[in-house]
């Protein structure tokens, strides 16, 4: 028999799961989200461009260019409720040669068919005004005044914290081993720990998806992972770009970008190549050729001996073309989502929405928690205070006058917040996508050994116990035989 049960488990924390888990915390029910990662957003959430599409790329019709629009719009209230950083700063597609105008109109017109406010056809000299560092094969451009950009894992781990905080048990290491059915019906989960009976089970894995579906016996829905590649430059290139530009689309790609994130930082990419491992985050000296030439196109003073990082993240192309979100006809108690590519970080609020909407109207009783808390505060981000909250905050609590990563001035009060969070960061990596400390120039070269020294003394293990994302990543080895002299 199943150790314990649930209304509804969700399979897969990145920002859609922690979504989706957020939208049905507002209801009396038990509800158990998980994930194979030792954080949330450990997979596609982890990396990608953080930014909110406008919706005129998908094509009319289609759940994408339906739930692009919808999520895009609910950013503002979604962000302020979270206390995630969000600007709606706009979006430029760039033509560079005369016929590229077509392009451009025939996006204009898609995004009208979307329903996408705001599009825009501007010239080069305004074009220029606006991006003085712009190539100079620049004709114009289609803004996006929607467009924006986001900090994709403050919005995962903000969503997840609200869900926790509302009621919803998160089981992080838990990999889903098989479903559980009789007959027609998903009963629950079988993990590495457990077996976990629900009355409603939604797929929300990502890359993944398509392998559970078949487990559902679902057939004929394939997953592609897309690997992308990026660099990161440091925060001094953000005098070089203002905005976020995107070359003229492919059939398979938005194409290579160069875009001023949510942090000051500048990032270009990614590529789009099809490969056969959902495991390969690695980068290619090919692919990376591949970026930098391509975003050399679009700002050509760009200067490499900026770039701080590279990086690459996995998409989830799958076989439609299109996302795939049901309660399918022959599984009873299941819900699926596959297929969430681009734009599935703008769309993710919608798509939650979407799921809480799919489930009433399957039988899913929902009735609404009068305790229901929107509300969530992140952590104290000291380096965004005047001098007078700095002070405050120091008054109150003297770690915060200890910095600890000087790259990003991320003090010890922040660390140590992060390491007692409603989801507490137990990896240097969740320590570093709470905080910042060791995105910096450094790379964090000089804050590790003190993060380290902190997580330990604040989570009560050995330092030795402290891994960079879980597993074997460790930091710190034990010596366990003598060398000979």
């Amino acid at each position: 028999m199943p150790n314990q049960a649930y209304d509804v488990i969700i399979i897969g924390a990145g920002v859609v799961g922690s979504l989706i888990a957020r939208a049905l915390s507002r209801y009396r029910l038990r509800i158990l989200l998980l994930d194979k990662a030792s954080d949330v957003g450990e997979g596609t959430t982890k990396a990608n461009t953080a930014i909110v599409h406008a919706g005129y790329d998908a094509k009319p019709g289609t759940l994408k260019a339906r739930l692009n629009v919808a999520g895009n719009a609910m950013y503002d209230q979604v962000c302020a409720e979270l206390d995630v950083d969000f600007d709606r700063c706009g979006t430029y597609v760039v033509a560079v040669r005369p016929e590229d105008w077509d392009t451009l109109d025939a996006l204009r017109q898609r995004g009208a068919q979307n329903g996408v406010p705001g599009l825009s056809l501007i010239d080069a000299d305004e074009m220029r005004r606006r991006e003085p560092s712009i190539t100079d094969s620049a004709v114009g451009a289609l803004f996006a005044e929607t467009g924006g950009i986001v900090d994709p894992f403050g919005l995962c781990f903000g969503a997840a914290e609200s869900a926790v905080l509302n009621g919803v048990e998160l089981a992080l290491e838990t990999v889903v081993t098989g479903l559980m059915r009789e007959g027609r019906r998903v009963t629950g989960v079988r993990t590495n720990r457990g077996d976990f009976a629900a009355r409603w089970v939604v797929i929300a894995a990502g890359l993944w998806a398509d392998d559970l579906m078949q487990q559902a016996g679902l057939d004929g829905f394939t997953i592609t992972p897309r690997k992308g590649e990026y660099f990161v430059l440091d925060r001094v290139a953000a005098e070089t770009v203002r905005g976020v530009l995107f070359p003229c689309p492919t059939p398979v790609s938005k194409g290579i970008l160069v875009t001023r994130t949510i942090h000051g930082n500048v990032m270009l990419g990614p590529n789009a190549n099809d490969v056969a491992s959902k495991d390969d985050v690695s980068v290619t000296a090919d692919g990376l050729n591949e970026v930098l030439t391509g975003a050399l196109a679009l700002v050509p003073t760009l200067n490499t001996r900026q770039i701080i990082r590279t990086f690459a993240g996995l998409r989830a192309a799958g076989s439609t073309g299109d996302f795939v979100i049901e309660c399918p006809r022959d599984v009873d108690g299941l819900c699926v989502l596959a297929g969430i590519e681009s734009p599935g970080l703008t769309a993710s609020p919608a798509i939650a929405a979407y799921v809480v909407e799919l489930l009433r109207e399957a039988g899913l009783a929902l009735v609404e928690r009068p305790d229901y808390q929107p509300m969530r505060r992140a952590i104290p981000r000291f380096s965004t205070l005047s001098r007078q909250e700095q002070a405050e905050l120091i008054a109150r609590d003297a770690r915060y006058g200890n910095v600890v990563c000087r790259c990003e001035t991320v003090t010890e009060g922040e660390i140590v917040a992060a390491c007692h969070a409603p989801i507490p960061a137990r990896t240097y990596d969740a320590v570093k996508r709470r905080t910042r400390c060791g995105t910096g120039r450094c790379q964090g070269a000089f804050d590790l050994p003190l993060v380290v020294q902190i997580m330990a003394r604040e989570l009560g293990v050995s330092p030795l116990e402290i891994t960079k994302k879980g597993g074997e990543s460790r930091f710190l080895l034990r010596e366990t035989k003598q060398v000979a002299e």
